[in-house]
Order: C-alpha cells, then structure tokens, then sequence
C-alpha cells in the first residue's frame, strides 16, 4: 500500500487540526515522538465520540497486535457494535481489516501521523468520506499507543451512519492515503518565545 507524503494542511477538519498541531508541538519540543501521558489538548473531551484509543503490543519480529482500549460512541454506531477490549483486526473483520490495518501497520512502521480519507455507500446509496487521523505515541520503545480521530462527511448532506461501515458488501474505496512527514513542528500564533529581540523602529 503506497502512502503519498505530506504536510499537516491536508487535514482539513479544524477539529482534527487541532488536535494534531498539539501533537506536532509535543513531537518539536523533543524531537521524538510524545508520550500518551502528555498528551492533552483543550476539548479533548469534547471529541470523545470521534475518538478511539488503540494499544499496540509487539510479539517479537514484525508481528503487531491492535486492541482497543476505548471507542468513541460514533465509531460504535457506524460498525453496527462496541469495539472496546477487541482485537482491532478480528473487529473489522475479514471485509475491512485488509483495507484498514494496513495503515494503523503504517503508522507503527513510520513512527508519524497517518491521514486516510476513504468513500463507502450509506444504507441508502448516498456516498460518505470516512476521514482517519492516526496519531503515534510511545513510552520509550516504538510506538505503543494510538489515538484514531475518525470523522464522516457527506457532500450529499444528511446520511446515515448506522451500521455505515458495514452496510454493504463493498468495501471502502481510497480517496487518500498519506502519511505526514513534512512540515512536522507547529508554534502557537501571536507568541514571543523567550529570549526574542524586539526592536521598535
């Protein structure tokens, strides 16, 4: 699976800017990648729905284990079931996970942000861009834990995101797959870092 490079401007949510422009100021400040435990942006809580806390467990070699820790209640309601305390694998299932865990594979591998935009069908036809943020954490050797930011628009307005993800045999369709490699550092607008020389002419 090809991954094209990019900068943090292709995300285009505001919410799911926000929420990488604090991760990108954690990985700038130690030029490495941020520990779960300090990672916390203002209105966390309120993106909660959207939000879904992966584990990443290492058995040796190149084998990965996904386990979701908590799922945001979206996510629950567009797979048609809870997902917290499953293997992330086994929960997509054998139409979804050859399309998905390739890129949480990626995100491990990369050791940076992931960001997916894929179109599947509501139940009634309509067509909905399923947008996944993936964002790598680790407590000191490679990457631990994930926060996935998962967001669905439709340019056709209303739809229905019951049971969305599995609401037909077909499985989503990429309209991007990218991984965010450039640009990696974010400074708050309007700030005067210590030390600066102002002059006044």
């Amino acid at each position: 699976m090809d991954f094209e490079s990019a900068g943090p401007a292709i995300v285009k949510s505001i919410k799911q800017r926000e929420l990488l422009n604090f991760w990108l100021r954690l990985y700038a400040r130690h030029e490495r990648l941020p520990a779960f435990d300090d990672y916390r942006p203002e209105r966390l809580a309120d993106e909660s729905e959207d939000l879904v806390y992966i584990v990443v467990e290492s058995s040796g070699g190149d084998t990965l284990r996904f386990f979701i820790e908590s799922d945001g209640g979206r996510m629950s309601i567009a797979f048609g079931t809870a997902g917290k305390g499953r293997d992330l694998e086994e929960y997509m299932g054998v139409k979804l996970a050859p399309v998905v865990m390739p890129i949480y594979r990626e995100c491990v591998r990369r050791q940076l942000p992931m960001f997916t935009i894929s179109q599947i069908n509501d139940l009634y036809g309509r067509k909905v861009d399923y947008e996944r943020l993936l964002m790598p954490f680790s407590d000191g050797d490679g990457v631990n834990r994930i926060i996935a930011s998962l967001k669905t628009i439709s340019d056709e307005g209303g739809f229905e995101i019951r049971n969305l993800m599995r609401a037909n045999d077909v499985p989503p369709s990429d309209k991007l797959r990218a991984v965010i490699d450039r640009d990696l550092f974010h400074k708050l607008p309007g700030r005067i870092a210590p030390g600066d020389t102002i002059e006044f002419v």
